[in-house]
């Protein structure tokens, strides 16, 4: 029985140990991701031909075009996108696909009005023909009153 416990301690205690954040292979795709992100800006494509977008009210557009439609619709001009450094969890597998989780400031127009604000990025990034291209993203608005953005937090 006490073989047992330890069998099972000591698995539990090496699954753990590969949970853990993969943060040093694919450094150079690491790094082509990471420039892409602060490459971007109004006007920017970084979209797949296939992309899949999730807008802030649960629309969903399966084309770059009905996303710009989309934000056309509800009067959004996005004027700049900055990621907030240190807040940019990047996750390679097989060199090829990326599942990116991070925090950008966003300075948007809506209806007129101008808003600054924070938000949480989801994407996903498939990079082919040696380039990399966004196949997945939705974002959601941070409620800076309920959840405080520690802008030095470390994965």
């Amino acid at each position: 029985m006490k073989s047992l416990f330890t069998l099972i301690f000591l698995t539990s205690l090496s699954l753990g140990a590969f949970a853990q954040i993969d943060t040093t292979s694919y450094q150079k795709e690491r790094q082509e991701i990471r420039q892409l992100l602060r490459s971007q800006g109004p006007g920017t494509n970084i979209d797949c031909a296939d992309m899949i977008a999730v807008g802030p009210k649960g629309d969903i557009s399966f084309t770059r075009q009905q996303w710009i439609d989309a934000q056309k619709k509800e009067k959004l001009v996005f004027k700049s996108v900055r990621p907030i450094p240190g807040n940019e969890f990047i996750r390679i597998y097989d060199g090829t696909t990326a599942v990116v989780n991070l925090l950008i400031n966003v300075n948007i127009l809506v209806d007129g009005r101008d808003l600054n604000i924070k938000v949480r990025r989801l994407e996903v990034y498939h990079k082919t023909s040696g380039n990399w291209c966004r196949v997945a993203g939705q974002g959601t608005q941070v409620d800076e009153n309920l959840f405080p953005v520690n802008t030095n937090h470390k994965p």
